[in-house]
């Protein structure tokens, strides 16, 4: 049952603070998460959230450091001395460790790295660091269990009893030559059911999914996401395998990435959440709402151009706002099919098919909504039949357009390298908002002979 934080339990813990009755404390947190107390420590000011990072032991503080959120984690860091962050590394995975020192000051980090008491560690974490985090390499861990091809069985499993008493999850067991090269991977029901003296060569499996060094931490995603692996191997360029990255990894680049993407369509440029700052918040939000507004000074004018039709049909004015918000709407729907399509590599064929299918879906949708929008400003809205003619005909034409862009500008975007979740937020919309009007009063002007 997930554990859930009342303000009452809250409300206690700040007693036993306030009380310095640190003992208490350790009982009341005792059977609690780790994941639970990064967020009670989130939700207390920065003294008690120090006081229970010191009053709990090293090995259960180290796992709440990796749940804290950053700048609380910064916080916390800032009052420990190297030797005392160093402690707190020495329990975690390389991978991990890691991460929490490169979030650190460039002379801080050199002082931790001294301060570590495992050379092995130290030298693995040294490593981890010089890839960019954003690749395999920096996502990998040291921590795996491999066995030399030329060994036998016995000689096999005396290895991974060793190797195993530093890694908590053994997902596969690699196969390697005497130049540490990978060769495969080792079945656990093949090694269990094979004689002791059986070469090892004998027995692996040579096919075995890996990715290198600088490979990008989506496409690591998207391969693990397709063979539905719990952990891949990762080797450097000559082949050597150097590590491994395991499925709590790659969800945590899952999510950053959904999130990435989900602000970008909301037209945020930049990776914030809603406990920032009201500036950094604003340098996020502003230049999409300027080119917004920029796009609202065209529709104004392209109004302004067409202000001769509306003299003589005042009734096209107010289908404008109807016209604009279908042409966004259709936009937005047919660019996060792409988009979500290019993020799982499932839109493949040459682009022209794929604009081929979506003109047959925006014309089927836009007859329905067309017909209906004839019907209802006939007959519910009163308005003259050409009226209806005039506008159903202009919705369909900016619906089959919308979509088309919404396909379109997506698929030109990745190409380009360039990330598709921009084309389904603001951009969008605000120029087909633009090209509706356009197209809307064009068709308007066409059809009634103005």
């Amino acid at each position: 049952m997930e554990f859930k934080i009342s303000r009452e339990f809250l409300t206690e813990i700040e007693q036993l603070i306030s009380e310095n009755k640190s003992q208490e404390l350790l009982l009341l947190l005792e059977d609690i998460h780790f994941a639970d107390i990064a967020e009670i420590m989130e939700e207390l000011d920065d003294y008690g959230a120090s006081y229970i990072f010191n009053t709990l032991d090293s090995e259960k503080t180290a796992e709440i450091l990796l749940e804290l959120d950053e700048e609380v984690r910064e916080k916390i860091l800032k009052n420990l001395s190297p030797k005392e962050i160093a402690e707190e590394l020495d329990e975690l995975s390389t991978d991990d460790a890691a991460d929490i020192i490169a979030e650190l000051p460039q002379h801080k980090k050199e002082q931790v790295i001294s301060e570590l008491e495992d050379v092995e560690h130290a030298k693995d974490i040294v490593d981890l660091l010089r890839y960019d985090e954003d690749s395999a390499g920096g996502l990998m861990g040291k921590e795996l269990v491999k066995v030399n091809e030329n060994w036998n069985v016995l000689t096999c499993v005396k290895e991974m009893r060793a190797q195993a008493e530093n890694v908590s999850k053994v997902h596969s067991i690699y196969v390697v030559d005497d130049e540490e090269r990978l060769k495969g991977r080792l079945s656990l029901k093949d090694l269990l059911t094979t004689s002791t003296k059986t070469p090892i060569s004998e027995v692996y499996i040579k096919k075995v999914d890996y990715v290198k060094v600088d490979t990008k931490d989506v496409e690591v995603a998207r391969i693990m996401q397709k063979y539905d692996l719990e952990a891949i191997p990762v080797v450097d360029e000559l082949g050597r395998l150097v590590g491994r990255i395991t499925i709590d990894d790659i969800i945590d680049v899952i999510k950053d990435e959904a999130d990435k993407d989900y602000q970008l369509a909301a037209g945020i440029s930049q990776d914030v959440e809603a406990d920032d700052s009201v500036l950094e918040l604003t340098k996020a939000r502003l230049p999409w709402l300027v080119l917004a507004l920029f796009g609202g000074f065209i529709s104004v004018h392209v109004l302004g151009i067409f202000e001769p039709v509306m003299d003589l049909h005042p009734e096209l004015f107010f289908f404008t706002p109807l016209i604009a918000a279908m042409a966004g709407n259709v936009g937005v729907q047919s660019s996060a099919i792409i988009v979500q399509g290019l993020a799982n590599n499932t839109i493949i064929g040459p682009v022209i098919e794929r604009l081929l299918k979506e003109l047959s879906l925006s014309l089927l949708n836009g007859i329905i909504l067309s017909a209906i929008l004839l019907l209802g400003s006939y007959f519910l809205l009163g308005y003259e039949i050409h009226v209806g003619y005039t506008v159903s005909i202009a919705l369909l034409s900016v619906i089959i357009m919308a979509s088309l862009i919404g396909t379109f500008i997506p698929i030109i975007l990745n190409k380009y390298g360039v990330d598709p979740a921009l084309a389904t937020g603001p951009f969008i919309t605000t120029s087909n908002d633009i090209l509706g009007i356009l197209t809307y009063f064009t068709i308007a002007k066409i059809i009634l002979g103005i």
